[in-house]
């Protein structure tokens, strides 16, 4: 068999920076470091080593230098790092010495964690999870991220495999030695029992909202009658002006929008165009429909203004409430506010986001992505479908159902599933 190449690659920030971390993961890691760095430290002891070029002999930096042997290492495989200083010439310079090496390349995107998963250090659950939290960008992005990185996934679905291979081992046993009088003649119902109870968590963890919430943000629009201050309180939300604001009824012709993070929570607010019975031109009436395919799509609405078309789920306000005469607002109304002056719009972003905590999944709460999700659902509706006298209709869909957890983690994965998942990594990890 051909031996597998060693990678390397700078697994820490882009240059310059203080601190680089070149790292090479491979069979011929130790003797690619060895050739640079001379004798290997201890398993696990950082020690500083002069780097020299191979050939010869030219001092390319002082480093740090770690060995981690296979398969307790990060790939495992037997990997090495240096820590050398962040220039780029230095970064450079190193990378070139160790490609001069035998057998050596350049790792390509996701490749280190690819190799992390076909060796059994991480399921596919936690590497998509560490795909997560390298592009979190706001808190509970990052909580939800970890929480699969660490193995919260991994670990219910080991749960429900192992309970389902042991409904598996019963079936087996009434299917081929059910004639043994050493054997419990078990009831097929307390089988089915169990495998209702399985398909039930499952559905409970489906029924949380997804952790595309968490990256996609939380859809947030602003509707109502034509010059009712939308566009003004998209730019208070905001906190910068983002919307033209002018008296002239019919201003915001396309939808407009901009993106928040609040308290750890990414929103995607949308300013609209006014709703009105009677376009005045076809640019407008373009401009109602998708302010209406807006309002469809929205995770929140909140309407301004006049109650109209408003829905009960709307969250309604009275804006413009420091100008005289409008002191009061009529009954129903959920929040009265200026804009100019700020009143109201913290009361508006505390009714946003308790909306909002609905959607998310919660702070200590597993979430499934797409892909896991639609396995998951799979794998529930071949339990559901295990059921009836037929023993053996029951084993196949207990194996069909153990097939799609063996699938969420990555035992039984399909090439291009993978191929899509590290597509999504930065080089180095």
């Amino acid at each position: 068999m051909t031996e597998r190449d060693t990678i390397f690659a700078v697994s820490s920030g882009a240059a310059p920076c203080g601190i680089a971390i070149l790292r090479i993961s491979g069979p011929r890691a130790t003797a690619v470091a060895s050739a640079i760095a001379g004798a290997l430290p201890e398993p696990r002891r950082a020690v500083l080593r002069v780097l020299r070029e191979p050939s010869e002999g030219a001092v390319l930096d002082r480093a740090i230098v770690l060995f981690f042997p296979g398969p307790r290492s990060a790939t495992g495989e037997d990997c090495v790092e240096f820590h050398v200083h962040g220039g780029r010439a230095v970064v450079a310079a190193v990378e070139a010495a160790i490609a001069t090496r035998p057998g050596t390349r350049r790792a390509e995107a996701g490749e280190f964690t690819r190799r992390a998963l076909e060796n059994g250090v991480i399921d596919l659950t936690e590497a998509e999870g560490l795909g997560d939290l390298l592009a979190a960008e706001t808190e509970g992005q990052r909580r939800a991220a970890l929480r699969m990185a660490e193995g919260g996934v991994r670990a219910q679905i080991e749960h429900w495999s192992s309970d389902l291979i042991g409904v598996a081992a019963r079936i087996e046993a009434q299917l081929d030695f059910s004639d043994e009088d050493d054997v419990a003649d078990e009831a097929l119902d307390a089988i089915t029992a169990d495998i209702t109870r399985i398909a039930t968590e499952i559905d409970r963890l489906l029924a949380a909202p997804a952790v595309e919430r968490l990256h996609d943000g939380v859809r947030v629009v602003i509707a109502g009658a034509p010059n009712s201050g939308k566009s003004t309180l998209l730019n208070a939300l905001t906190g910068r002006d983002v919307a033209i604001v002018s008296p002239i009824s019919g201003t915001t012709r396309d939808r407009i929008e901009a993106s928040v993070v609040r308290a750890g929570i990414a929103y995607v607010l949308t300013d609209t165009a006014g709703l009105t019975g009677t376009p005045g031109d076809e640019i407008e009436r373009i401009g109602i429909e998708r302010a209406r395919g807006a309002i469809a799509g929205a995770d929140i609405v909140v309407w301004l203004d006049a109650q109209g078309e408003a829905s009960a789920n709307d969250i309604q306000v009275h804006p413009r409430c420091d100008v005289a005469g409008r002191e009061t607002a009529r009954s129903g109304v959920d929040v009265s506010l200026s804009a100019r002056t700020g009143a109201g719009l913290d009361l508006l972003w505390n009714r946003i986001a308790a909306r909002a905590a609905t959607l998310l999944p919660q702070s200590d709460q597993l979430s499934v992505n797409q892909r896991q999700r639609a396995l998951l659902d799979q794998c529930r509706a071949d339990l559901l479908a295990a059921k009836g006298s037929d023993v053996l209709i029951v084993a196949e869909e207990v194996r069909r159902a153990l097939r799609a957890l063996d699938a969420v983690t990555g035992r039984s994965g399909i090439e291009d599933v993978l191929d899509a998942v590290f597509a999504r990594f930065c080089v180095g990890k």
